[in-house]
Order: C-alpha cells, then structure tokens, then sequence
C-alpha cells in the first residue's frame, strides 16, 4: 500500500504562484511515476503533469511553461511549483503514484486562482 498526502493548496490571485507537495509513504519503491492531476467542478479529472523516478517529465499543453514538477526521492515527495497562475486553473488538485500495475491517489488540495 501506499500512502499519498497533499499539501500546499490555498487562494492566489491570477498572475500569483502556489507549491503543492506530496508526501509518498508506504510500499512505493523506488521505481516509480510521480504526478498531478486536478479536477474542476463539473469536469473530469484531467493530467497535470507526471515525473518518473528517473526524473523525466511530462506536462499538459495547458501548463507547459507556467508548471514545474520536481522529486525528492530520498524523501519520497514530489512538488509541483505553479507560476502565472490563471483563473482556469482553478481546481482541487490530486497526487497520484504509479508503482508498476497500481496506482494510488491523494485526497487533493483545492487552489483556487481570483482574477
């Protein structure tokens, strides 16, 4: 089992920056794809952004530029730096894990951008 836990979320005005973090405990191995995913209200859960314990990265077209996703993984902790922030990237945002056939998910932390 792994464990997956989010912090960092809040309010940040368009323009603004926020960091998420996760904390990754449990069997998580040290083969493993890291990311992020949001969900806005009435929409479906839709990819962030994913790093790979190798540390190769890949971003949605509609963060490319602006999001920035990094591990630890002495620590097992993935963080998500989000500059520019817009308005549409309002959304509670999700941890997820991939460790070989399985994945897990964080409760998510809510980012909500004001314009």
């Amino acid at each position: 089992q792994v464990q997956l836990v989010e912090s960092g979320g809040g309010l940040a005005q368009a323009g603004g920056s926020l960091r998420l973090s996760c904390a990754a405990s449990g069997s998580i191995g040290s083969d493993n794809v890291m990311g992020w995913y949001r969900q806005a209200p009435g929409k479906q859960r839709d990819f962030v952004a994913f790093i790979a314990s190798g540390s190769s990265t890949n971003y949605a077209d509609s963060v490319k530029g602006r999001f920035f996703i990094s591990r630890d993984n002495a620590k097992n902790t993935v963080l998500l730096q989000m500059n520019s922030l817009k308005p549409e990237d309002t959304a509670v945002y999700y941890c997820s894990a991939r460790v070989g056939l399985l994945s897990y998910w964080g409760q998510g932390t809510q980012v909500t951008v004001s314009s």
